[in-house]
């Protein structure tokens, strides 16, 4: 009888009670194309480090998804598709104006972009600086078919990026930022089928951040990252996670993913950091600056020997035909300031040179024992890539003084040529003749233009005093133009398959904007000519 009377009262009990809550939790559509963010460790958008043979060595080690450097709206829209057959890469290239004052066969141009295709489209995410949704829209058409996603910059808090209403200028105009996510996810996402994302820092006050992120989730976008400090923070402070717990509830409720940024060591603190605050993926910056190999797993032997890592840096980095500027300023990265091999590195002036000073450091043991970190078959590539990028081994003895010499030669002989061609098409003096300097491009031309990195990725301002001022000299040389390139002006003269696309500069334009029909997102020599490289 008891029995009975007791599953009588379970059984109404149960009939009573409302049905369990649902543990699935909510979450946006990932577009067909596009990524989804959960449970991802990534590489975050580094100015010089989120270059593309980082970016490749980084998804080597482990990656899940890779941020390449902030690129301006502006400076991408006008510029020109190639496909590279010698490297087997996607090339954003574009002519600047002074380049124009000369003859075509003496003209340059500047790589904005360099995408592989095969080894990273589909974990490649386009960051993009900008203050204008006619804009955004029409820079990500360019761009959006080579890459899994594209994320709007609102965090970057250097003068040259808000003094534009670009990165953290957008914290204080929430009304334009939420504008430019959602024209971004009406005309991008449905028509390259990539979702759109956000990275964002801390407001002062709590209750900002909050409005804030809950205007944000609204907009359609797939996931929003947040740099664990505020705008005036400098990377050496530590960053601060009270509101992260906060932003991760928003975030869920409104089925979007969040990715934590800040102080992020390595994939094993990374997944730590998730499973405390349960974030959704994580974002690792400096760390990954100074060492790729963070992002391997514990399980197949965590961070790797920097001597492995610079080895195999360089070697991705001649293999894809990358600046030496840049890759000298990440090899003094890579390379602790201790070592005797940092100081090797220094008067270097190309490929050779630094293959040479690391097969010389190689240490016994970091590969296979046999301590051949960097063999022959380097010193030939690097042979070979100093040819293509027109660098002379002799230089790397040119002293500071005989370089600025022949630069100033080189210069103005430009400016000869410039006016003499000038004169020839009946204009008088050319503009080179006239006063305005003809960029004079290092390295065979291959000029990288500055992209205005996330203030994130900065660190090694303040955490690597030790880099040397005449790598950071070499590199910022290949940055310089951060902020008059940013205003880009076509010339009728730039060859007709130029992706120019945009007079609009209009404040306010509808959710649904009306643009041209784009050019097809892969063409024939992109399939033809594909040729994988080993990383």
């Amino acid at each position: 009888m008891l029995r009975t009377l007791a599953s009588f009262l379970k059984s109404a009990t149960a009939m009573s009670s409302p049905p369990p809550t649902s543990t699935v939790a909510k979450r946006v559509p990932i577009p067909k194309h596009g990524v989804d963010y959960r449970g991802k460790v990534v590489l975050a958008p580094m100015v010089r480090s989120g270059e593309l043979p980082s970016r490749l060595l980084a998804l080597k080690y482990g990656a899940d998804l890779v941020w390449g450097p902030e690129t301006i709206d502006r400076s991408i829209i006008g510029s020109t598709r190639k496909f590279n057959p010698t490297t087997s890469t996607i090339d954003y290239t574009r002519t600047s104006q002074s380049q124009l004052a000369l003859p075509p066969e003496m003209r340059t141009e500047s790589t904005l972009y360099s995408i592989h295709p095969a080894l990273e489209s589909k974990h490649l995410i386009f960051q993009l600086g900008t203050a204008s949704p006619t804009l955004a829209v029409q820079a990500a058409q360019l761009i959006a078919a080579d890459v899994a996603g594209i994320d709007v910059n609102a965090g970057c808090p250097k003068p040259f990026s808000t003094a534009g209403g670009m990165g953290a200028a957008l914290l204080k105009t929430p009304d334009l930022l939420c504008a430019i996510l959602e024209a971004l996810v009406a005309n991008i996402s449905p028509v390259f089928h990539i979702g759109i994302s956000v990275k964002i820092r801390l407001l002062h006050d709590p209750a900002d951040t909050e409005a804030l992120v809950r205007r944000l989730v609204r907009t359609g976008i797939t996931a929003l990252t947040v740099h664990c400090r505020t705008t005036p923070m400098r990377p050496r402070e530590r960053a601060i996670r009270d509101q992260l717990r906060m932003i991760v509830a928003i975030c869920h409720d409104a089925g979007v993913a969040c990715v934590v940024n800040g102080d992020v060591a390595d994939r094993a603190h990374a997944l730590a950091l998730m499973a405390e605050y349960g974030a959704d993926g994580a974002m690792i910056a400096t760390a990954a600056e100074k060492n790729p190999s963070v992002f391997r797993p514990v399980a197949d032997g965590g961070v790797l020997p920097w001597r492995v890592v610079a080895a195999e840096y360089i070697r991705t980095a001649m293999r894809v035909g990358n600046k030496w500027g840049n890759t000298k300023y990440l090899l003094q990265q890579i390379v602790p300031g201790k070592e005797r091999a940092y100081k090797d590195l220094m008067p270097c002036r190309c490929y050779a040179a630094a293959v040479e000073v690391l097969r010389g450091h190689a240490g016994d043991g970091d590969v296979g024992g046999n301590g051949d970190v960097v063999g022959e078959a380097d010193v030939q590539l690097a042979a070979q890539t100093d040819a293509l990028l027109g660098i002379p081994y002799g230089r790397a003895s040119e002293s500071k003084t005989e370089k600025k010499a022949r630069i100033k030669d080189t210069r103005a002989e430009y400016k000869r040529v410039a006016a003499a061609y000038a004169l020839s098409k009946g204009e008088g003096e050319g503009e080179g003749e006239g006063g305005e300097e003809v960029d004079v491009q290092e390295d065979g031309g291959e000029e990288q233009v500055a992209r205005y990195g996330d203030d994130t990725q900065q660190q090694h301002h303040a955490k690597r005093p030790s880099v040397s001022k005449e790598a950071e000299a070499e590199a910022e040389a290949e940055d310089k133009k951060a902020g008059g390139e940013a205003k880009v002006n076509i010339s009728p003269e730039q060859d007709s398959t130029s992706t120019n696309s945009t007079n609009s500069t209009s404040e306010h334009i509808d959710k649904k904007i009306k643009l041209p029909p784009l050019p097809a997102s892969s063409d024939a020599a992109t399939a033809a000519g594909m040729q994988s490289i080993a990383v």
